[in-house]
């Protein structure tokens, strides 16, 4: 166990800078808007790509042609839903060799009225359909044989997460839970899991961000890479089971 201990300490050291983030959440977010709401749609998308930390604050979008042609929409819905997301105060638009549209830094904060309470129910149905998905994720991520460029990418993500500040936290924790269901290897799990991160986080939003339950996440956010990396299957599951759980007695007690 001893040695367990000391691999998973090694996991956060510095990875250096992570490589551009063009994964399977990307493409997943990024499939062709369907149905006669195409600007909607493509605002909802390009809000899931940045609240999920997909894209962070101070990063760049890609290019509007290249959205317009990711989400089959034109170029005038893509250029309207960037507009709406820049003057709610999510994007701003730069000039220059090196501008582009960026995501703000720092984000806007939620405001407007209380959310309506969660019921039991709802409740039960988003954490029960967490961790079917994320348990599986971890797992599939465990037994497939990862190359050098995911197991850097794995290890950088949970680097960021050990050093973030409390107010990037939630951002960077999707991060790393999202690059997990990536490995997998699966679009459709990714999809899923992507959109089930929203619910999970509009609940987290909702309860108090407390220290010691930061630091016990990190120390099973290593256990988790850690059994991911070594090819342990079962041993990632029992991890990730574990962790959900802790989120789930928190949300538990906060909101029932």
């Amino acid at each position: 166990m001893a040695g367990d201990g000391a691999g998973a300490e090694r996991l956060v050291e510095p990875a250096g800078a992570p490589e551009p983030l063009e994964s399977l959440a990307h493409e997943a977010l990024s499939r062709p808007v369907r149905g006669g709401n195409a600007f909607e749609e493509t605002l909802a998308r390009l809000l899931q790509l940045i609240r999920l930390g997909l894209v962070g604050p101070g990063e760049a979008l890609a290019p509007e042609r290249e959205l317009a042609a990711r989400f089959e929409v034109s170029r005038d819905t893509v250029r309207e839903a960037i507009r709406s997301l820049a003057e709610a105060g999510y994007l701003e638009s730069r000039r220059g060799r090196y501008g582009g549209t960026f995501v703000c830094d720092p984000l806007p904060v939620a405001g407007g009225d209380p959310a309506p309470p969660v019921t039991p129910a709802e409740l039960d149905d988003i954490l029960t359909l967490r961790a079917v998905l994320e348990v599986g994720a971890a797992r599939a991520a465990a037994a497939r044989t990862l190359t050098a460029a995911e197991r850097e990418s794995l290890g950088a993500r949970l680097h960021e997460l050990a050093a973030a500040d409390p107010a990037d936290y939630r951002r960077l924790d999707s991060r790393l839970h999202l690059t997990i269901a990536e490995l997998s290897g699966s679009p459709s799990l990714v999809s899923l899991v992507a959109e089930n991160r929203m619910s999970v986080n509009r609940l987290l939003d909702r309860i108090p961000l407390l220290a010691p339950n930061i630091a016990h996440s990190d120390q099973q956010h290593e256990q988790i890479v850690w059994a991911v990396l070594i090819g342990d299957a079962d041993r990632a599951a029992t991890a990730m089971a574990e962790h959900l759980e802790g989120s789930q007695s928190l949300l538990r007690a906060f909101l029932s």
